[in-house]
């Protein structure tokens, strides 16, 4: 489809029959992500502020779908990369943001972790490196002020302003660790999310959220005992990254909940089904 076919198809937007709009909107959603171009040209030089709001709303339709797209195809691959899956739920917030941006900024942290990082030292004391890199010299944080702000789901957001919530922090602090070839996993705590370092030999927990202070399973035996929860393996062992992004969505959503916005909140809870629906049963 041209430019001037689209134009004609954009300009039917606000016909007085709401059959033709309709009709004119399921063409255009039929033609998916190559005609977003279009319609962000044809929504700069529209000046009908009705058009230009079924544009908007059009092309948020078309990118929601990518995503959903996007995000079955990374459930369903082999790497189940977390960076990659971290973008991806980004993306529904900011459908420009550049992966390879994000893997620069991580890449930097890195270098500043790659510099004071000692391969030769017990385990504890590597996890207090990364510790001083991480909170003390780069200064990453918790962000108690906005706990509940979408901002914290938002990988992008978190490089930028080093705040964040339990799960944010979690996954950057991991992604480092692994550049650094440290056996550092997610492990889903209720109402907190930690990482453990885990070898055949040695096995202890961080709280990144509380400047990565290092516990022992003693400690998360007592926590869940404060829970009135009975013990499971889920609390002491490594996640999955599916978990991960399960769990990153299920914050957003209710991120989107108590800020009022409920119509995100539907759409992330979709983006939540896509990611936990079982692909033997599709």
């Amino acid at each position: 489809m041209n430019t001037n076919e689209i134009k004609a198809l954009v300009s039917l937007l606000d016909d007085d029959d709401k059959e033709v709009q309709l009709h004119v909107e399921q063409r255009i959603i039929s033609l998916g992500g190559p005609v977003i171009p279009f319609l962000e040209a044809e929504w700069e030089t529209n000046f009908n502020p009705i058009v230009q709001k079924k544009i908007e709303e059009l092309i948020h339709t078309l990118q929601f779908d990518a995503l959903k797209q996007r995000l079955r195809e990374w459930k369903d691959s082999e790497t189940q990369d977390l960076l990659e899956g971290m973008w991806l739920v980004a993306t529904y917030q900011y459908p420009d943001l550049s992966l390879e941006r994000l893997k620069k900024d991580l890449e930097q942290i890195y270098y500043d972790a790659w510099l004071e990082f000692k391969a030769d030292v017990h385990a504890y004391d590597q996890v207090k490196i990364l510790n001083s890199v991480m909170f003390s010299k780069l200064k990453f944080a918790a962000n108690t002020k906005n706990f509940h702000s979408p901002a914290n789901c938002m990988i992008n957001i978190v490089l930028d302003s080093k705040r964040g919530n339990p799960i944010s922090l979690c996954v950057i602090y991991m992604l480092i660790a692994h550049k650094l070839k440290l056996p550092i996993y997610g492990v889903n705590l209720p109402n907190l999310f930690i990482l453990t370092f885990k070898t055949v030999d040695t096995q202890f927990y961080i709280n990144v959220f509380n400047k990565g202070i290092v516990f022992s399973r003693s400690d998360i035996d007592s926590y869940i005992k404060q829970l009135n929860l009975p013990p499971s393996d889920i609390f002491y062992e490594p996640c999955s990254n599916v978990d991960i992004i399960k769990r990153v969505l299920r914050n957003l959503s209710l991120a989107f909940e108590k800020t009022g916005d409920n119509d995100k909140m539907e759409e992330v809870r979709l983006l939540l089904d896509v990611v936990t629906e079982n692909k033997e049963e599709e």
